[in-house]
């Protein structure tokens, strides 16, 4: 299924690269970086991230320090959640701004 129209990305997509990918992105943005392309709308931030919390099951739920998905110590959903709303209200202010 396409979760985002701008970039023409598919579910599957965001979990190979959240899955496979050696880089182990912890964000919508970082999703993008990884598939070479960057947020336009940023309508399917949210999606992207339930996927990605999807494709890492129980380690997205409980990240902790050695796990390979996290860079510090207890970094989880909260730290993934922060950044998604801070890449809305990044996208909706350059929006406004136009």
């Amino acid at each position: 299924m396409i979760v985002c129209s701008c970039n023409v990305l598919t579910d599957h997509d965001v979990r190979d690269v959240v899955t496979k990918s050696g880089s182990f992105p912890r964000s919508a943005a970082q999703v993008y970086g990884c598939l070479g392309c960057s947020v336009e709308c940023g309508r399917c931030a949210r999606t992207i991230k339930k996927i990605m919390d999807e494709a890492l099951g129980a380690c997205a739920q409980a990240c902790c320090s050695g796990c390979p998905h996290s860079d510090e110590p207890d970094a989880g959903v909260e730290l993934i959640e922060e950044t998604v709303e801070i890449e809305q209200t990044v996208v909706l202010l350059a929006q406004a701004a136009c």
